[in-house]
């Protein structure tokens, strides 16, 4: 922008903020200016200025060559929002630079017509990547079921797709399918209580289609269990007052 159309452009502020061009005002906005040209952009970039509100209602607007640069920009911007390259053939790194340059100059001086729509991704995860997901409990994708023989369907399906114990609700504990089993003592870190390293007894028979144990044999091991601690506490007592009597001696 030289200082001729630099005094063109004050004068077209003027019809905005009544200010009184200068020789003086017009070199300096040229200097400032010197590499924007005088188009229909820099004369928009006025009009978007003076139509943008300022932040405090008192302030006047009162335009500076630095803001005519910046509405400027974003105008053209604008134009480039879903701009797309499009490639010729085998291109070399200067045609392509040559190429991409002159696209997007035409673009955003509004010589070629904006792209209207953005480009979609097209394709998608795999299935077994989405196999894979959906067996560390990831639901992402699930719809709500409109009927309960869809819920059942959908739970079959789950069973399917997953293996081992954490493919079954706990019947111990109730842990949701693909979550690990907890202890019953919660804490207030972990309210519902601690993940286990292995499944239920009762996880893991189901899962392998085991029968469940009546309530006798449920008490037949627990007897069991407490027989085998009550004796491994006297064996440690038996050595306990052994090394005592050894030591007495």
């Amino acid at each position: 922008m030289n200082e001729e159309e630099a005094a063109e452009l004050l004068g077209h502020c003027t019809a905005f903020d009544n200010r009184q061009p200068s020789l003086t005002a017009a070199i300096a906005w040229a200097s400032a200016l010197h590499d924007v040209p005088l188009d229909e952009d820099a004369k928009d970039a006025v009009a978007l200025y003076y139509r943008t509100p300022p932040e405090n209602p008192k302030d006047r607007l009162w335009i500076l060559p630095h803001h005519v640069r910046t509405f400027r920009a974003k105008i053209r911007n604008a134009r480039l929002e879903n701009f797309q390259y499009e490639p010729v053939g085998d291109e070399t790194p200067t045609e392509f630079l040559a190429r991409y340059r002159g696209q997007v100059q035409a673009i955003a001086s509004g010589r070629a017509a904006a792209p209207t729509g953005r480009q979609a991704l097209e394709g998608g995860p795999s299935k077994a990547f989405m196999r894979e997901l959906e067996a560390r409990g990831w639901q992402g994708n699930r719809t709500v079921p409109s009927s309960d023989e869809e819920a059942v369907a959908a739970e079959l399906i789950d069973t399917v797709r997953r293996s081992g114990p954490l493919g079954i609700i706990c019947p111990a504990c109730q842990a949701a399918i693909g979550r690990p089993c907890k202890t019953p003592s919660g804490s207030d870190r972990q309210p519902l209580g601690k993940p286990r390293l292995k499944p239920h007894s009762a996880r893991l028979r189901a899962v392998n289609g085991e029968p469940e144990q009546a309530a006798e044999e449920r008490a037949a091991q627990e007897q069991r269990i407490r027989d085998m601690s009550a004796r491994h506490l006297a064996r440690e007592d038996e050595i306990h007052n052994a090394d005592i009597v050894d030591e007495a001696s």
